[in-house]
């Protein structure tokens, strides 16, 4: 008895071990095998940007001038990229990258804002994180160097979402936060894009004597918003914008770029969105978050849900301008109805695309 208990144990594990030989030589094993994800495999991120859009033509730039564009853009995603690369947060990479854009004074933000009727530069930001759908935005502000980095401290040092101007200022102070002279913002395109707009003003007035308020030249003033969104090794997705507003704005406007759903969103679930071109109709239109939620409610891909946002429904309320997404499986999206925007992405493989025009 015990020698045949023996024998058919000998058996079994003998049938083991050609099993396991077999699924080892079986090709179709080897593939399922290869197709799951391993830890020396490289997780998926992506970081997409934008530097605004608008009537960007390519006979109204200079090689020059592009050439310095397209340097900027690189400069600023690659800073987002290396972080990301080395597996640091989507929050760190969109801002460390609006940062760059901040600094430069082509790109209406931070350095380069617009300046207002009055003559003076008012800094709108925002973020958000995909993760907690935590968020933190600024409007107004006139002495903080980096908008975007105060919108931050917003999100993760108060229990707010929006601060505006002197109290968000106040704020900025209280965190430690680099302050700057109103001056520092000036430069000298920008005041003379204001000089233009006011001298039409005075030449355009309606019948009552005042300015009327379409006027085709404020539509085609405010490209230069910057943003950033990007996917994290974490599977987690951020979003950033900055801006300095349209040239000649009144009556302390704010447009969509502190709006979060509308200028900024980012839920991990279904993707992040940074929005550029004319706010209003961007705030009505709530097109962030409306992206965001046709993925979620109607099953659209990334590609399809902003199709449909900016190429139909944004221009149907009579807006234009883009926007930059990207989704939690890293699918990029750079979506606009304008001549151009200033535009960039970087992928897990570190391929580089830099584009302006529309084509």
């Amino acid at each position: 008895m015990i020698k045949r208990i023996f024998s058919l144990t000998v058996i079994f594990f003998l049938l083991l071990l050609c099993g396991v030989t077999s699924c080892k030589d079986n090709p179709e094993t080897k593939t399922d095998i290869a197709e799951k994800p391993s830890q020396q495999q490289t997780e998926p991120f992506a970081i997409v940007i934008h530097g605004g859009a608008g009537t960007i033509l390519r006979k109204n730039m200079t090689p020059e001038g592009e050439a310095e564009y397209r340097k900027v853009l690189e400069k600023a995603i690659r800073t987002g990229y290396d972080i990301l690369k080395d597996g640091g947060s989507g929050l760190d990479a969109v801002q460390k990258t609006v940062n760059v854009m901040e600094d430069s004074p082509l790109f209406n933000a931070g350095k380069g804002a617009v300046f207002t009727h009055d003559g003076k530069n008012e800094l709108d930001a925002s973020i958000m994180d995909g993760k907690t759908l935590n968020a933190g935005a600024v409007a107004g502000v006139t002495t903080v160097k980096n908008p975007i980095t105060l919108a931050r401290t917003v999100m993760e040092k108060s229990e707010h979402v929006i601060l505006a101007r002197k109290g968000a200022e106040s704020f900025a102070e209280e965190q430690g936060l680099e302050i700057v002279d109103p001056s520092y913002f000036y430069t000298e395109p920008r005041m003379k894009a204001l000089e233009r707009i006011k001298d039409r003003e005075k030449s355009e007035l309606d019948h009552d004597g005042k300015t009327a308020f379409y006027d085709p030249l404020i539509k085609d003033s405010k490209f230069g918003t910057v943003g950033c969104v990007a996917l994290d090794k974490n599977g987690n997705l951020a979003a950033a914008t900055s801006t300095g507003g349209m040239t000649n704005k009144r009556w302390g406007r704010i447009g969509d770029s502190p709006i979060i759903g509308a200028g900024t969103y980012a839920n991990n679930s279904t993707c992040a969105v940074s929005s550029t071109g004319w706010g209003e109709f961007f705030i009505r239109g709530m097109v962030a978050h409306d992206i965001s939620a046709l993925m979620e409610y109607k099953g659209l891909s990334l590609q399809e849900a902003a199709r449909e946002v900016i190429q139909k429904k944004l221009p149907d309320l009579g807006g234009t301008g883009g926007i930059i997404a990207v989704d939690h499986r890293g699918n990029m999206v750079m979506e606009f109805n304008t001549a151009g925007m200033y535009r960039a992405t970087m992928n897990a493989e570190g391929e580089l695309y830099v584009g302006i025009y529309e084509q």
